[in-house]
């Protein structure tokens, strides 16, 4: 991917998950420096495929495999971590890596499909050592937990996933909480398992929030990308399994899971645990520091934003007059924002963006009403707009507390900022 293209998705991301959206554990595959690798990717294909049908035609094939997790690096779709799966046959000497954590730009209409929640992503194979290299370049730590898995079930889980990087079976509708890169590799590991893989259970109940929040603490901006599209869905309570869509826990779930096998036959899922790499905290920073800095965090801003609005409003009313292009400014954004996330509600496949309550701010009416308020501003007389939008906001402010949705951190100042604007119209032109 170039420079360019990876700071553009990026900044998607930022916008769209934080991503999120924002999307998690989203790998591309390209080299770290950024050059373009394609050919190498197809070589590498080509070999696998070729031990993909080698695998086919003997039956007495070893595999070990192992579940490889990558802590979280700095950009933002590496927030959260990543999951692969490792496959060794020594007696061919094949190290490969498959990893469901794949997309390319090549695919027609990428951006708008990510919107949309339609992205279809892929399992690639790559080199262990390449792998391994792309890790320590970012300054990531990666910890490998071997299976403890039966020869015909890692020759199975082996087949499995050479024929999963077929082209024709490659790719997969991406779904940040039900079907990443973690929860595909745990599901084919299930699949081809004789009986049961059974998980610890948790008395503490997360939500797919305060999981997103875990990752994104000192970074304010993905959180607040998080927090603006992601609704009361993700508010809710969830069960153990859907917690392993975050690659950390899936690491430390599988650490304390075992195999029923029926008939009192119990076994550990992981017969060994290693660190293959040490986080490297020089490279994070470095890595951090390459990223555009913010200087203040979304609630100071739109802590900022909102004082800078009640000292317009009270200049207004001491000259009784009203500012009309900070009103086109504020209801312009406001639109624009409300078409957003409007959008997102009505429009996308993304989990959990269908019920967000912050429409009720951030919504698309000032866009139709516009050209009205302005005009009546100019003619410095009142329009109907300002009490409805005075009621509705009012109505927000007084129930934001027993909303079942954590909110952005922005919204409530803006909700403010909003309905001080309503107030001042009917102050000034309360007499008319």
């Amino acid at each position: 991917m170039q420079p360019i293209m990876k700071r553009l998705y990026t900044l998607l991301l930022t916008c769209a998950f934080g991503i999120a959206a924002t999307s998690l554990s989203a790998q591309d595959v390209q080299s770290p420096a950024g050059a373009d690798n394609t050919g190498a990717a197809e070589a590498l294909e080509a070999g696998v495929v070729k031990s993909a049908e080698a695998v086919a035609a003997v039956d007495d094939s070893v595999f070990t495999v192992s579940l490889l997790t990558c802590s979280p690096g700095q950009e933002v779709y590496e927030l959260y971590g990543h999951t692969a799966i490792r496959v060794q046959n020594p007696a061919r000497g094949t190290d490969h890596v498959f990893n469901y954590g794949a997309f390319s730009f090549e695919q027609p209409h990428f951006i708008w499909r990510f919107v949309l929640g339609q992205c279809d992503y892929m399992v690639v194979p790559q080199e262990f050592r390449d792998f391994l290299m792309e890790y320590e370049w970012r300054g990531s730590s990666v910890t490998e937990q071997v299976l403890n898995l039966k020869p015909t079930e890692a020759r199975a889980l082996a087949t499995s996933l050479y024929e999963n990087i077929l082209p024709e079976n490659r790719e997969y509708r991406y779904n940040i909480f039900r079907n990443n890169c973690t929860t595909k590799a745990r599901d084919i590991i299930e699949a081809n398992i004789r009986g049961t893989v059974v998980y610890p259970a948790r008395p503490r109940r997360n939500t797919f929030r305060t999981i997103l929040h875990e990752f994104t603490e000192g970074h304010p901006w993905a959180r607040e990308g998080n927090d603006l599209l992601l609704g009361a869905a993700v508010d809710t309570a969830i069960v153990e399994r859907d917690e392993m869509f975050a690659p950390i826990y899936m690491m430390h779930y599988a650490d304390s899971a075992f195999i029923d096998a029926g008939r009192q036959s119990l076994r550990p899922l992981v017969s060994e645990r290693r660190e293959l790499l040490a986080e490297n905290p020089e490279r994070q920073r470095a890595a951090a520091a390459r990223l555009p800095q913010v200087p203040f965090t979304p609630a100071a801003l739109g802590w900022a934003v909102l004082a800078l609005g009640l000292l317009i409003a009270a200049w207004e009313i001491v000259r009784r007059r009203v500012c009309w292009p900070v009103d086109a400014v504020l209801m312009t954004l406001q639109g624009l924002a409300g078409l957003l996330l409007t959008f997102m509600t009505l429009a996308s496949e993304h989990p959990g963006v269908a019920s967000n309550w912050q429409v009720w701010v951030l919504n698309p009416l000032p866009l139709l009403f516009l050209p009205w308020v302005i005009k009546a501003d100019i003619k410095r007389q009142s329009h109907q707009y300002h009490r409805f939008a005075a009621v509705w906001l009012a109505a927000f402010v007084v129930l934001y507390f027993i909303i079942p949705q954590h909110f952005s951190q922005i919204i409530m100042p803006v909700a403010l900022l909003l309905l001080s604007r309503a107030i001042v119209h009917i102050l000034i032109y309360k007499k008319s």
